[in-house]
């Protein structure tokens, strides 16, 4: 194997085939099911066909981009034997000749493609290398980092950005007509469901959005990039990745609900998607006001502005650098582009502190709505999807809740530990489920949802009323909830 001028450089393996040398060339991003293939094509064998690389002393060698070098003057070996036997084997049952100069075009389509992923990588490589000295460099001048509860750092190799299981451990579920149908409405439950049935899921919402032809997206590269989505979503008592399949299905909902597919481009439903799935990407499980107060890395690095926000489009965007998880990888660079503005745009908006100035915007344009200035509508929908848990039914919404005040819990007695400003609402002796979700529905969900029915009256008794009757419901537990408390408060009667 030839290792070129760079260690990231596209690396090559000679084969002796039927008495020819074939030169594979493959990127070091390769995975080993990839360098397969490639080994099965150059050698004119089934891809199914197991495959043994030896050395000249007959030890094995792992089938990955780690191999080690060897040259086109091969000598007949244990590797050369099993091969041609293989080959032989074989040749009765397919017209192997008939079959080279396909193979041929097409192992020279793949060297192409390899050595320019190849030259992507090594840019990639450089630009990290030039964030990282630009990193130590800023740390040598400052005295050091401050300290960030996140995991996830620009100066890491990305190696955690990568999907810690290959594809073919990503089980492919057929979905029944009835999870199909359940999927496109706001009553789904999304408790009942392994992480790789949302994966499913997911990747079917894709394709049948008709965004996978739209962007000629690779299907494998969609897995991969679920994958790596999954996998970056930590394991929080809310913002995780079941949240994020919830806002996703949501977001999927409501495409249907309100036809948004007759009056907005696919380009478009891309975005709201692709914005919906990462929009909580690595969320550390404390808020953005524990951010600024503790003065973390995040909140010094984006100068306390939306600082999770900001980190949750990094997270993404690095994820989509990668190569084998790049699902915008055939989309024209300057599409690309707007691309990527529109799902930060998006991204950026679901920070709460921003909700009073979207909104009012919002409500200025309703009225006369124009359809193809739609970036407020977008902006909107995704806020609404965000914090949709109680349009659900009761026993899909009140889960969430318990969630939610588990992880705000979380982070006011760290706080407290910490000497920081806590937030009344999310003080243990201070909040009740009741009084969390009274005030929220009343002067968040409904007056958002509402703006949003002028423009889709279609939603009205599907998210709406099942609004109305939740702040209801609350208000009745309230009451209850005063009515016991008074009575605790009584004195006792003197008899």
């Amino acid at each position: 194997m030839g290792s070129g001028s760079s260690a990231y450089a596209p690396r090559s393996v000679y084969l002796d085939v039927d008495g020819k040398v074939q030169k594979v060339v493959f990127s070091r991003h390769c995975s080993p099911c990839d360098i397969r293939e490639l080994l099965c094509l150059s050698s004119n064998i089934p891809r199914n066909t197991a495959i043994m690389l030896v050395d000249s002393e007959g030890a094995m060698i792992s089938i990955d981009p780690t191999m080690p070098t060897n040259s086109p003057k091969l000598k007949e070996d244990m590797f050369q034997s099993i091969l041609s036997q293989v080959a032989e084997q074989f040749s009765r049952a397919f017209r192997i000749g008939d079959l080279k100069t396909e193979v041929t075009s097409r192992l020279a389509m793949l060297e192409k493609r390899v050595e320019l992923e190849g030259l992507k990588a090594v840019e990639i490589e450089k630009c990290k290398n030039d964030l990282k000295k630009l990193r130590d460099e800023m740390a040598s001048r400052g005295g050091g980092r401050i300290y960030c509860p996140c995991k996830y750092n620009f100066s890491d190799d990305g190696k955690k950005l990568s999907p810690r299981r290959d594809v073919p451990s990503y089980p492919k579920y057929t979905l029944s007509q009835e999870t199909v149908d359940a999927l496109k409405k706001p009553t789904f439950d999304v408790w009942h469901w392994e992480h790789n049935e949302m994966l499913s899921c997911l990747e079917y919402m894709y394709h049948d959005l008709g965004l996978v032809k739209e962007f000629n997206m690779n299907p494998i590269t969609l897995k991969r990039w679920l994958l790596s989505i999954q996998e970056n979503y930590r394991n929080n008592p809310f913002h995780n990745f079941r949240h994020c399949f919830c806002v996703s299905q949501m977001m999927y909902g409501m495409i249907h609900l309100c036809n948004l597919q007759g009056r907005l481009t696919l380009t478009d439903l891309g975005i709201l998607m692709t914005a919906a799935v990462c929009h909580d990407l690595d969320h550390p499980g404390y808020n953005n006001a524990y951010q600024i107060n503790a003065r973390t890395e995040l909140a010094v690095r984006y100068n306390d502005i939306s600082p999770l926000e900001n980190h949750h489009c990094a997270v993404a965007f690095q994820i989509l650098s990668l190569p084998e998880c790049n699902i915008f990888a055939n989309v024209d660079p300057e599409a690309f582009k707007q691309l990527r503005q529109a799902i930060i745009t998006l991204i950026l908006a679901t920070d709460m502190a921003r909700h009073g100035e979207i909104l009012d915007s919002f409500k200025q344009k309703v009225e006369n709505f124009d359809f193809t200035n739609e970036e407020h509508m977008k902006m909107v929908l995704i806020k609404c999807c965000d914090i949709s848990n109680e349009v659900r039914p009761t026993e899909v919404a009140e889960p969430w809740v318990d969630c939610l005040l588990e992880e705000y819990f979380m982070q006011s007695d760290r706080e407290k530990s910490e000497g920081l400003p806590v937030a009344p609402f999310m003080d243990r002796d201070k909040v009740t489920k009741p009084t969390a979700q009274i005030g929220f529905i009343k002067f968040v969900l409904i007056p958002m949802f509402e703006a949003v029915m002028k423009l889709f009256p279609q939603i009205e008794d599907i998210m709406v009323q099942p609004l109305r009757d939740s702040r209801d419901r609350y208000e009745e537990l309230k009451q209850i909830d005063d009515a016991m408390t008074e009575v605790a408060l009584r004195p006792a009667a003197v008899i």
